[in-house]
């Protein structure tokens, strides 16, 4: 028997138990600006497709069906988890090794003098020493001296430049507002991207992979990991220290990254169930938005422009990603029960905003296993109206592809919910 969900104002059939047959959804929510639409339609290309009346009927694999049958059960769930969990190392991600054989940190600097005295600033090193070979990354990071206690830590895949992350302060990025993070009694941290892992297709491979692979510069397995599992690795390693520092809450460390660095946020949430939180911003293709939803960027064009992105594997579902076994809101869906928050722009229809509530809509099943409420399809906000349903939020907010000061205060606000026993604030 085929089951049925409403999507919008669409009745949809669920045909088989393996995979859901899923239409375009509109709802009464937020929908693209037909001038936006034009021009990015025109801006990108006819390789591209930005009218949600082009977007075809697709399948999207069952998170809920796995090798041992239905999942019904919470304890079902952690079955059906870890397999969905190897396919994405498999298939998209690639497979991490894990911490190195020996792990250390050096506090480079310290002061509790910083912004006015309102702050303390650290600067740690992050040393890691595998087969003889050595790794080194910094961890930047301010903490709030207002606070009695440890804090919750909101923690960056910093994959801009390093004037984003100016610890002097006398460069101040909305990207990353430390003194606003500060202010509301949080830490805030990031390390630099590329210091974990080039973002080049030449040089991807030195950093941390070369840490475990050495200088090779030969043929690898096709499912060996990549710059975003090299990011995802680099995040971990960081909330490793923080388990060290009396002065973090490290049970309350939230991952967040934009655009690629959103896809690497998600990926570091999924592998490592330390993190309580986790924050896509702007993510897109191979972060939040459905990949069988052909908007926006798609994984034929990433693939070819961003070839070190993903595990050489990935490339294979080009023009077949209706065979890929498994889709965005599976990778969302491995969040559970911890908290998870997407988040989209008016103006960002590159990152298929559409596509990212889809996946968090879609990963509700998994939720539901915990108490969560259902996310319908259909239930997509307007513009500015973030949408809180126990530990999953989303917003789509006016303005394009960025992580803005309108974003921070969101997450802190449903941070406050979470941790504070805050009302979500109208």
């Amino acid at each position: 028997m085929p089951f049925v969900t409403r999507i919008g104002f669409q009745t949809l059939a669920f045909v088989g138990a393996g995979a859901c047959v899923v239409l375009i959804a509109q709802g009464s929510g937020w929908r693209a600006n037909p001038a936006v639409v034009e021009r990015t339609a025109k801006a990108r290309g006819s390789f591209f497709n930005f009218e949600e009346a082009n977007v075809s009927p697709y399948e999207l694999p069952n998170a809920m069906e796995g090798s041992a049958g239905a999942v019904r059960t919470r304890n079902d769930w952690k079955g059906r988890r870890a397999e969905v969990l190897d396919l994405f190392r498999e298939h998209v991600y690639g497979r991490s090794p894990g911490k190195p054989e020996k792990l250390r940190f050096q506090v480079l600097e310290e002061s509790k003098s910083a912004m006015d005295g309102a702050a303390t600033l650290k600067r740690v090193a992050i040393l890691s020493t595998q087969g003889g070979r050595e790794h080194k990354f910094e961890l930047r990071m301010f903490l709030p001296n207002a606070a009695s206690g440890p804090v919750p830590v909101f923690l960056v895949t910093g994959h801009r430049g390093a004037g984003n992350f100016d610890m002097t302060r006398k460069q101040k990025s909305g990207f990353w507002p430390a003194e606003e993070v500060i202010a509301r009694n949080y830490g805030i941290a990031a390390f630099l991207a590329s210091e974990v892992a080039p973002d080049d297709k030449e040089r991807f491979r030195e950093g941390a992979i070369a840490l475990f692979e050495g200088a090779s510069t030969g043929g690898r397995p096709g499912n060996a990991w990549a710059t975003l599992a090299a990011w995802a690795w680099g995040a971990s390693r960081s909330l490793d220290y923080f388990e060290t520092d009396s002065r973090v809450d490290a049970k309350r460390v939230a991952i967040v990254g934009h655009s690629r660095g959103g896809k690497a946020a998600l990926w570091a949430g999924a592998e490592d169930e330390r993190f309580a939180l986790a924050i896509s911003n702007n993510s897109g293709e191979g972060g939040a938005a459905l990949g069988r939803r052909y908007f926006g960027e798609h994984l034929e064009w990433i693939n070819e422009r961003f070839p070190h992105w993903f595990a050489g594997n990935y490339k294979g579902f080009a023009g077949r990603i209706d065979k890929l076994p498994v889709d965005q809101h599976m990778l969302l869906a491995l969040m559970a029960p911890r908290a998870l928050y997407v988040t989209s722009a008016d103006e960002d229809l590159w990152a298929d905003p559409r596509g990212e509530f889809l996946s968090l809509a879609h990963a509700s099943p998994v939720y539901q296993l915990y108490g969560e409420a259902m996310i319908q399809p259909g239930d997509m906000p307007a513009i500015d109206r973030p949408l809180i349903a126990g530990r999953r939020a989303y917003h789509v907010r006016t303005g394009g592809h960025d992580l803005t000061p309108y974003d921070w205060q969101r997450f802190m606000d449903f941070a406050d919910t979470l941790w504070r026993g805050a009302a979500p604030r109208k």
